[in-house]
């Protein structure tokens, strides 16, 4: 484990501690990603907020013009503090860890589906039920197509793959046949 993702986890985890007083969490969360997103987004805002030798005050105000009226003051406080300490690099990894926190508080897990077609809404929801009786957790899910895989699905649920994916069959067999 890096360094940082050590230093996200305790920004994430001091940062759901407020959030749940002020029993915000899904809100703090939704900001999180709102901010992650941008920033993963936006090359040029990347570059400015790692620029050492732009002021600290000037990246602050930058990111109140933004996100001001969108982000409360708790995540507002909370880039302040990242940003004054040199830690910018770390606000994707902090959403992260504030996801993985916050959904083993509230008992939900995020889960990745991945499908070689698009799958509607109904399937979706019914795939994340599914899982959702498997793990004992309120399942979010999301879905990436990935053609690749040519049928089935790949459900990725924190570190856990689940794979009942054609291709995964396909090699799993061929594994079988070269021992």
């Amino acid at each position: 484990m890096s360094r940082d993702t050590v230093v996200a986890k305790r920004y994430a985890k001091a940062l759901f501690e407020l959030a749940a007083q002020q029993q915000a969490v899904s809100d703090v969360e939704a900001q999180l990603k709102l901010i992650a997103e941008t920033l993963e987004q936006d090359q040029d805002i990347q570059k400015f907020l790692s620029l050492p030798s732009i002021d600290p005050d000037k990246k602050i105000a930058l990111l109140k013009t933004a996100f001001g009226d969108r982000v409360s003051v708790l995540v507002i406080n909370t880039l302040e503090l990242l940003i004054t300490r040199r830690r910018q690099a770390v606000i994707g990894e902090v959403y992260e860890a504030f996801t993985k926190i916050a959904g083993e508080a509230l008992g939900q897990a995020h889960a990745t589906v991945y499908s070689a077609k698009a799958l509607t809404d109904e399937e979706l929801a019914g795939v994340a039920a599914e899982f959702g009786q498997m793990t004992g957790k309120k399942i979010i899910a999301q879905q990436v197509v990935e053609p690749s895989l040519l049928g089935g699905l790949q459900v990725r649920i924190g570190d856990r793959l689940y794979d009942g994916s054609l291709s995964g069959k396909l090699e799993r067999l061929q594994k079988s046949f070269k021992i």
